[in-house]
């Protein structure tokens, strides 16, 4: 076949399949180093037109065709090991990206294509569904890979399966890799290393049951004696016999902690990466832990790197910041196990801590060998899915849920008791923030209090009737602002109805916990709006009118930063009449394999003209108002344009201009709609001198109604709705006609850029961020308060105090805004103190005497943006008093003067110890509080 054949084949046999796509198909990885070369093979003929110009290239070597692709060869895709014909046993890379190291082919274009061109490996994927509500179709690239432990035999096998099969069809692969008869096993979800549950609910799906990446399954062979089979195991572990079959957990294996023993030879999951000679230094220094402290000085301990597994800088960060906090250091290197809360409803167990405890050992371990946190990933995924797969997440999110899940597994009470809170009714705030902190203590005690936790006031003032209420709650860090600005900025494109004037983009201010009305005044004061017209608001995406914000009590708050949002100007009054929406189509081509055409897409920006129902519209009604309001964008010069001039149809559009003000004014006064003379002079044909535009209206029974023909004929408006939707069809050659520049890529509302010099050469204090977070402010419209006296929901005041400070402060810097469907990073300097940051003028008790002053120790730090960003961590060993810069697995020493960056996103504060805090029992902790930690164990 010539390149060309082989084109039209492959792209007739994709549009076929990928149209049909449904659970179940299989689809086929295919490398995107051959399937480059393959596509410049087949559009060489093409060269001239294609984007990259890659044939064009080749083509200027000498040669003047370019030649066929050799057999397909995805050997790039997978771990060199993996060898064969057949899919089993072949793994793929951790860490490929569709698009960039692959494409997904149907299973019709890969037989082609392998028919053609034989090679491999072959790769199947099936398509399963995914998403929140499972009605998304996926390819399921990477299936389960489960570590199956055959028992009593102590056999060990790897089986790949699909998360969405069951428990059954695992329960089957199982007996079959093992030759075993299926009546006499049972399987179990053998999480750690220990019975975590017995999996015979057999319709129930892998994902379902929380089974995760890299698991282990235990795959236990009942006694040939015993009658019952896999009936003789229940549910809650105990055997017929009255054995408890479940396995109690046990204070962990150090030395078996990254699963050494669990592959013989393999490297393939960090499971081999220490040699035997470390696995036994890293045994022996795990039984001299004991109370030896934090101690660095003259040794390698605590310089310890973590490897990247595929975007977890983000977790690497975080971890390395709470293994050098000198209380957890101590802490979870010394016997802590008696305190792990496995009954704690709120808790994982106590695996996460286990899995904390054992990390943090091995990173203060002797010897400086990079450590691979697999099993710390893999618990956290299991408890925490949203930090499953290889995706970049937010070091913060991740640290608060390690704090949480630390606090909730170590928690010391184990029955929580029921305290109700009460109100300070005029009590002194000393005795009030006592009883809350008492009842916060009777129900969370752990090390994670002791050490991170402290106390804040918040103040409540109702608007109405004045009504203060006080409450004292806890915090784990503090979220400072990075803008204390009370106004925001603010584009919106406007529009107008009428083709008087090019869209303009306008950039008002208003206030950052306004309401629409502030919004709308602002644009209609900056665009000069006439006092006989409004603007609609609406809310663009997608190409079209997702809203119209019509509710001018709407919060601005509710509008991110990242929408696009349009102003339409109208008449002020308009009666009975509905809303003409044009939508923008262009012809979508299918990219890579032909220019030919597969349908219209929308694009643009909608625009919107109202249209009267008193009187009958017809088809050619609308090309006229179409017309009207395209004419603005129309060319000056147009070769070819089968139409009149420019100033003709600007003044056609204008007659027809004429004649809908009169069926407007018509709207307001039906004693104007019979006798206007304007109406009158209006030709029957109205279009003889306009070329008319390939519009369809959508009636309502949503079918498509051609506007290019029957111009007289009469439009059936829609009774139901308030809008009417017509597609306007651009072609290349009607494009060619007008400048739709304006029309296209609507800015969004709020755009994020560099940092302005001015900002850069002032920087931002940390405690200005402080202060703009205690700053008295309203509440927002959606978290309205409350009141008990008023027995309304009211926008009360807040007002938030520190009253009780933590051991251990930590901050977080909010650099990113979060959206719909994006995040923006604010890349502002913070001028942070790193030695006596002190807090003593902020904290409210003004009875506690105790200087608050803090020192920085490690920090985290975000670089690049948020699709390509890297997070590192410095920190200070403090025995040495030096600091040193932690990425991943390098760590390097660094000068003080180095730490501070516009990068910095978490800091962690300890407190110094002063004269004073010897004389005084208190401090920041009064009696009903923490006590020290060593008396706690």
């Amino acid at each position: 076949m010539t390149p060309e054949e082989e084109k039209l084949t492959i792209r007739d046999i994709s549009i076929a399949a990928e149209a049909q796509t449904k659970q179940g198909d299989t689809f086929y990885l295919i490398t995107q180093r051959w399937w480059q070369e393959w596509l410049e093979y087949v559009n060489q003929n093409q060269a001239n037109t294609l984007n990259d110009g890659s044939a064009s290239e080749h083509c200027a070597g000498g040669s003047s065709a370019l030649k066929r692709p050799s057999s397909i060869d995805n050997s790039d895709l997978i771990y060199e090991a993996a060898s064969g014909d057949s899919s089993a046993g072949i793994d793929l890379h951790d860490t490929l990206v569709e698009g960039t190291d692959y494409i997904l082919l149907p299973q019709e274009v890969w037989n082609q294509l392998y028919e053609w061109y034989r090679g491999g490996p072959i790769l199947p994927r099936k398509v399963i569904n995914s998403g929140l509500s499972q009605t998304e179709l996926a390819v399921e690239v990477y299936p389960l890979r489960l570590q199956l432990h055959l028992m009593p035999k102590d056999e060990r096998s790897t089986i790949r399966i699909s998360k969405k099969e069951t428990i059954r069809q695992l329960h089957k692969k199982a007996c079959e890799m093992f030759s075993l008869i299926p009546e006499l096993v049972c399987i179990w979800d053998y999480f750690n290393h220990q019975k975590h549950a017995l999996m015979n609910d057999m319709d129930k799906m892998l994902d379902d049951a929380n089974i995760q990446m890299d698991q282990d399954i235990l795959v236990e062979v009942a006694n040939d004696n015993s009658a019952g089979g896999v009936n003789s195991f229940h549910e809650n572990g105990t055997a017929d016999n009255g054995t408890v079959a479940l396995v109690k957990p046990s204070q962990p294996n150090f030395s078996n902690a990254e699963g050494l023993s669990l592959s013989k030879g393999s490297t393939r999951n960090g499971t081999a990466e220490l040699s035997q000679s470390q696995q036994l230094a890293s045994s022996g220094t795990d039984k001299t832990y004991g109370s030896s402290g934090v101690s660095t000085r003259g040794s390698a301990c605590g310089l310890t790197g973590l490897l990247n597994l595929g975007n977890t800088c983000f977790m690497n960060s975080a971890i390395q910041c709470l293994v050098h906090t000198p209380e957890f250091a101590r802490y979870f290197r010394e016997d802590y196990y008696q305190e792990i809360n496995r009954q704690n409803p709120l808790g994982m167990v106590g695996e996460l801590a286990l899995a904390f405890g054992d990390l943090l050992r091995k990173l203060w371990a002797p010897g400086r060998t990079p450590v691979a946190p697999r099993p710390f990933k893999a618990k956290l995924a299991r408890f925490a899915p949203q930090f499953s797969g290889y995706n970049q997440h937010d070091s913060q999110e991740l640290l608060a849920f390690l704090l949480d899940g630390l606090h909730e597994d170590l928690n010391r009470v184990k029955h929580k008791p029921y305290i109700k809170s009460k109100d300070a009714d005029g009590r002194p705030d000393e005795e009030v923030a006592d009883e809350y902190w008492a009842n916060h203590i009777a129900r969370n005690d752990s090390i994670i209090v002791d050490v991170c936790q402290g106390q804040y006031k918040s103040t409540l003032v109702c608007p109405v009737c004045n009504k203060v209420s006080v409450t004292f709650d806890p915090f784990m860090y503090l979220s400072l602002p990075l803008q204390s600005a009370t106004s925001r900025t603010m584009t919106v494109t406007i529009f107008t109805c009428d083709g008087s004037a090019l869209p303009a983009a306008c950039t008002v201010t208003v206030p950052k916990q306004g309401r629409c009305r502030d919004l709308i005044q602002a644009l209609g004061n900056s665009c000069s709006l006439k006092q006989n017209e409004k603007l609609m608001l609406a809310e663009i995406r997608g190409h079209l009118i997702h809203r119209f914000l019509e509710d001018s009590l709407i919060s601005l708050s509710s509008i991110k930063d990242d929408d696009h949002l349009a102003a339409y100007k109208m008449p002020k009054s308009i009666k009975n009449s509905k809303f003409l929406q044009l939508i923008h189509r262009r012809e979508e081509r299918e990219i890579g394999i032909s220019q030919s055409n597969v349908g219209w897409k929308p694009y643009g920006t909608p625009l919107v003209s109202p249209i009267c129902c008193d009187d009958v519209t017809t088809r050619g009604d609308i090309q006229l108002i179409v017309h009207r309001m395209l004419s603005p964008m129309l060319r000056t010069e147009n070769p070819g344009f089968n139409c009149v001039s420019r100033s003709k149809t600007a003044a056609a559009a204008a007659a027809n201009a004429s004649r809908l003000a009169a069926s407007s004014e018509a709207c307001v006064d039906s004693s104007l709609a019979n006798d206007d003379p304007r109406q009158k002079d209006v030709p029957s044909s109205k279009l003889e001198n306009l070329e008319k535009l390939p519009l369809q209206l959508v009636d309502e029974n949503n079918a498509c109604i051609d506007l290019t023909v029957g111009e007289d004929k009469s439009v059936k408006l829609s009774s139901s709705s308030v809008s009417i939707l017509v597609f306007a069809d651009w072609s290349q050659k009607l494009l060619e006609n007008y400048d739709t520049r304006y029309i296209e890529n609507l800015p969004e509302v709020t755009k994020y850029g560099p940092a302005t010099k001015k900002a850069r050469t002032e920087p931002l204090s940390l405690y200005s961020c402080l202060e703009a977070f205690l700053r008295e402010e309203p509440l927002v419209p959606e978290d309205m308060w409350y009141c008990p006296t008023c027995k309304e929901r009211r926008q009360a005041s807040k007002k938030l105090d520190l009253w009780r400070l933590p051991e251990v402060l930590v901050i977080h810097l909010k650099r990113f805004s979060y959206s719909r469907s994006m995040k923006h990073k604010l890349e502002t300097f913070v001028n942070f103190p790193i030695h006596d940051f002190d807090l003593t003028k902020y904290v409210a008790n003004k009875n506690n005497s105790r200087r608050q002053l803090y020192e920085l120790y490690a920090l985290t730090n975000h670089y690049g943006g948020m699709g390509s960003g890297h997070y590192t961590a410095h920190i200070k060993l403090l025995d040495e008093n030096r600091w040193y810069n932690f990425d991943d697995s390098h760590i390097s020493p660094i000068n003080e003067e180095d730490v501070k960056s516009a990068a910095a996103y978490v800091l962690f504060y300890r407190r110094v110890k002063t004269d004073h805090d010897h004389s005084v029992s208190n401090g920041t902790v009064s009696s009903a509080g923490q006590q020290s930690i060593s008396s706690r164990k």
